[in-house]
């Protein structure tokens, strides 16, 4: 199954619990525009490349289009079409009048200098220029992107503009209109949500793994260190590294910029990814890729708790599989909003030309996410009283299947909350 076509299962599932109507679905299996563009690059040595690039806008129903553009020797239309439409339910999860889209290039920038990395970047976004813009469509960084693209994005469409225009883009540095707090909004978000979960359900977690040390996974694995939160495993693309004692993630950071790989901190065991992934722990950090955790290995999980900082790490297959283990997953449409939701602030921010301090921003955030935890929750007890004969379940009483009530789980609840204010808003503005 595509990963696409994974998005609409997980779209049409939330759907019969809801009671959705057939014409809101049928609205969001199609993306509203997709736009496909070649990049001519002049190479260092005289050479013409041509790269290709996307942007898909899969629902502005709730206001301009929101998501990152990833440069990945895996880019294609299904990916950047899924992306998009988990970036609509996203947006809609925290409650941000924002809509979904998604972009992406099939690059390896480790093959691209850094001059040539900047005139792909300046070569994408003026392919994308025309549908794109602060009220149209506003991209943000995502896998191998960063800052200093999105700066170099900023400059370019405001040049074609005639005037600055740095709300075109998020997740810029902050001397070229970025937000405070947005390098860790991610990991921040997610961490908000799980304390927030622990407090509701009186938990008490001691130890973490952290799978996938990138920008997010090493500020999460920081900040749980900060709070006094064991982190006994970590990896990267290049595997893990494992120490029953504690590992300093402050230590693993500094190793992996000095020589490229977290296994390069001395005195740890090397493990391979699917041994970090079978480790006991109380809590378990997807902050990789796409499809992690799939049928042939979610058997192995032993972690109570399950956060998404990665979109997708766990396939349906996987999904149901821990679902029937009893393990708590705090999906990704909600658990790493933390980065959409401060760049919905970095865009209020560039309109307004007034600027947020870091603690500002961090109580906005930290306010968003935990109310979007209280309403999934309180969604998924509705079900459950529901499944019980207690007709006050608002969310599902005109449910299609009222008897898979008692098996709701946090990704069908957040989805079911997400799809009820998508379906709302396309009733109001007479679309359906």
């Amino acid at each position: 199954m595509s990963l696409f076509a994974q998005t609409l299962k997980q779209m049409e599932d939330a759907s019969n619990l809801l009671g959705l109507t057939n014409d809101a679905q049928r609205i969001l299996e199609y993306p509203e525009r997709i736009l496909q563009v070649s990049i001519p690059v002049r190479m260092d040595n005289g050479e013409i490349k041509v790269f290709e690039g996307y942007r898909v806008q899969h629902s502005t129903i709730r206001g301009p289009a929101k998501g990152g553009v990833r440069f990945s020797p895996q880019v294609d239309i299904d990916e950047v079409k899924a992306l998009a439409a988990w970036m609509s339910i996203k947006c809609a999860v925290v409650n941000i009048p924002l809509g979904g889209g998604k972009g992406g290039v099939a690059v390896n920038t480790r093959d691209l200098s850094n001059r040539e990395l900047e005139r792909l970047s300046r070569g994408y976004i003026r392919a994308i220029a025309p549908i794109v813009g602060p009220k149209k469509d506003v991209p943000a960084p995502d896998m191998y992107t960063n800052p200093q693209i999105m700066a170099w994005f900023a400059d370019e469409f405001s040049m074609l503009q005639g005037h600055n225009t740095l709300g075109v883009v998020t997740g810029k540095p902050i001397e070229v209109g970025g937000s405070a707090g947005r390098g860790a909004a991610t990991a921040q978000g997610g961490v908000y949500v799980l304390d927030k979960y622990i407090k509701e359900t009186k938990g008490n977690p001691k130890t973490a793994i952290v799978q996938g040390f990138g920008n997010a996974g090493y500020h999460v694995a920081r900040m749980l260190h900060e709070k006094g939160i064991k982190v006994i495993a970590v990896s990267d693309s290049t595997g893990g590294i494992f120490d029953e004692k504690g590992i300093d993630p402050y230590a693993v950071h500094t190793s992996k910029v000095a020589h490229g790989s977290v296994q390069d901190l001395p005195n740890v065991k090397k493990i391979r990814n699917d041994d970090l992934l079978a480790l006991p722990c109380d809590v378990l950090f997807l902050a990789a890729k796409e499809n992690e955790i799939h049928k042939d290995n979610a058997r192995s999980v032993q972690a109570k708790i399950i956060v998404e900082l990665a979109n997708g790490p766990i396939t349906p297959e996987g999904d149901k599989i821990l679902a029937q283990a009893g393990t708590v997953v705090i999906p990704d449409i909600l658990a790493n909003a933390g980065g959409v939701t401060v760049s919905y602030f970095e865009l209020i921010q560039n309109e307004m030309n007034f600027y947020w301090s870091e603690e500002e921003v961090q109580e906005r955030l930290k306010v968003i996410m935990e109310k979007a935890l209280d309403e999934v929750l309180d969604t998924q007890r509705r079900c459950y009283s529901y499944s019980e004969l207690d007709n006050t379940g608002e969310y599902i009483k005109h449910a299609k299947q009222p008897d898979m009530c008692h098996r709701i789980t946090l990704r069908q609840s957040a989805f079911i909350r997400a799809l009820q204010r998508i379906e709302t808003s396309m009733k109001l503005r007479g679309k359906i």
